[in-house]
């Protein structure tokens, strides 16, 4: 029997985990945030009352089948307009989700007819019943900053002092919660970590099926966690303060697997100590695809995910 997972996430990180996973269990099911209020969604945000589709279209795509239909659809789905007009900037899949929704159809019916057409493995749902704003307060230089918006959280910089989403109680959908409590795996990260994964525990619904499911937990950590190598979000911040991150939002989370790449690693005793507080156990690879990259290697999380995976089964 098929291993049944569940992915949180939104963006890239997302996208290289359901990549990864697609090669082990066919049974996925991908969780996205629905904060975007940048790029093309944003501005289909703005237009339409409609989820931002950019974070589902992305998991959509990772997922579509490995053939050469499946290749084909999700590179048609990925690419965006040129040009100097209105549809400069747009992804054509953000478009295919926006006219569905747009002529009422149910977003998570719009959702599993565009995986319908791209074949798509396992399934991908919104990690909430409606768009969602995101308002942090940062610490910089001694003075207190509030941002609001995904794009913006994405792009301030500070320490992180507290983080809400608007409305601060969204439905969640059905279809989420049930593959939760249903999963044997649960998956969080990579990603924009405050901005992409830390949302995920801010959906109470959400967050006390992931406290109650019976799931194995997977947290998944950046690879951009040291000043050398990125200026992205939260750079700079240790694994640790990640996984404080973790347990300050949801305190009663217990994760049974903490993936990290060697690099990024400074005090292995401190992290292993902060694993073994959450209920786990650390694990460590090299999973860039280059040295200095800040992506993960596909094949590289694949041989992790596995080997995490069947050792569990066999014991």
């Amino acid at each position: 029997m098929h291993q049944k997972v569940v992915a949180l996430g939104g963006g890239h990180g997302l996208a290289a985990t359901l990549a990864s996973l697609r090669k082990i269990t066919p049974s996925i099911t991908a969780i996205v945030t629905v904060a975007d209020n940048g790029g093309s969604s944003g501005r289909l945000r703005r237009e339409f009352p409609i989820l931002p589709p950019g974070d589902l279209r992305m998991a959509l795509s990772a997922l579509c089948s490995d053939d050469e239909w499946g290749r084909e659809w999700a590179t048609i789905m990925q690419h965006r307009f040129t040009g100097e007009g209105s549809l400069q900037g747009h992804a054509v899949g953000n478009l295919l989700l926006a006219a569905l929704w747009d002529r009422d159809e149910d977003p998570v019916a719009g959702l599993d007819r565009v995986a319908s057409l791209l074949r798509v493995v396992g399934r991908v749902l919104p990690m909430a019943s409606q768009p969602l704003d995101i308002e942090a307060t940062f610490l910089d230089g001694g003075r207190f900053t509030v941002v609001r918006g995904q794009a913006e959280v994405a792009a301030a910089k500070g320490k992180l002092e507290s983080l809400r989403i608007i409305p601060e109680d969204p439905p969640s959908r059905d279809e989420a919660l049930i593959a939760i409590a249903d999963a044997d795996w649960i998956t969080m990260g990579p990603g924009s970590w405050i901005s992409s994964v830390l949302p995920h525990l801010l959906v109470p619904s959400q967050r006390r099926a992931l406290i109650n499911s019976q799931a194995k937990r997977i947290v998944m950590l950046n690879l951009d966690a040291v000043p050398e190598i990125s200026g992205n979000e939260y750079a700079g911040y240790t694994p640790e303060e990640h996984l404080g991150l973790i347990r300050q939002y949801a305190p009663d989370l217990k994760a049974d697997y903490v993936i990290a790449d060697f690099s990024v690693v400074r005090d292995a005793h401190s992290l292993e100590d902060q694993v073994r507080q959450m209920g786990g156990a650390l694990v460590t690879a090299d999973l860039r695809k280059a040295v200095g990259s800040v992506h993960h290697d596909v094949e590289k999380l694949t041989s992790v995910f596995g080997h995490i995976i069947s050792n569990s089964l066999i014991g």
